[in-house]
């Protein structure tokens, strides 16, 4: 039965992780603003390692079931 909460947590974090980087590498490739009003290189940086950390974290509460 605890499973099923960690299987949700561990997809939500994954999509969330994978979905952050896609997003982070095409507004990069296109030389578009990761975010408004921010320096470029801080925000790009910011939302990897966001990324990053939510696919680890994915990736470990999956691995916990």
């Amino acid at each position: 039965m605890e499973s099923g909460p960690a299987i949700f947590t561990g997809v939500v974090f994954a999509l969330f992780g994978a979905g952050l980087a896609v997003w982070t590498g095409t507004r990069l490739r296109q030389g578009l603003p990761v975010a408004e009003g921010v320096r470029p290189v801080a925000s790009a940086t910011l939302a990897g390692v966001v990324a990053l950390v939510a696919l680890a974290v994915g990736v470990w509460c999956l691995a916990r079931v």
